[in-house]
């Protein structure tokens, strides 16, 4: 929850709200990302859909860029749409330690830098809640 003030005459009114970019959501990355097994891998829109958070695969990188690097987080094993890692200045050099991560798990990268995912994805059942 993140509280925002609006000013109202003389009163000053308190709103809470839940943002996209709350502890809960990450919570819910971050539980989706630990199920990811050893030797797979998972896009960010995957892990946003698993997580019940459709069409929000760039809150997963924001989750993951906020993940302290010593938890035990296999971050390692989200990679982008198209198979690839994607790369940042932000993360000081982590590209190259992720895909020795992935290599060390047995994923093979093609000569163009790209996993199958055919192969390599995580095959999860996504649970849809029902209407009420």
């Amino acid at each position: 929850m993140r509280l925002h003030g609006v000013p109202f005459g003389t009163l000053y009114v308190a709103i809470f709200y839940t943002t996209p970019m709350s502890p809960s959501n990450y919570s819910k990355i971050y539980i989706t990302i630990r199920r990811i097994p050893f030797g797979k891998v998972a896009t960010y829109g995957q892990i946003a859909e698993c997580a019940g958070l459709p069409r929000q695969a760039r809150l997963v990188g924001y989750a993951l860029f906020n993940q302290a690097v010593d938890d035990d987080l296999p971050w390692h094993r989200v990679v982008n749409a198209q198979g690839t890692i994607s790369y940042s200045p932000a993360r000081q050099k982590a590209d190259h330690l992720q895909r020795v991560l992935l290599e060390a798990e047995g994923v093979v990268f093609n000569r163009r830098g790209r996993i199958d995912l055919k192969q390599y994805r995580w095959q999860q059942k996504i649970r849809h809640r029902k209407a009420r």
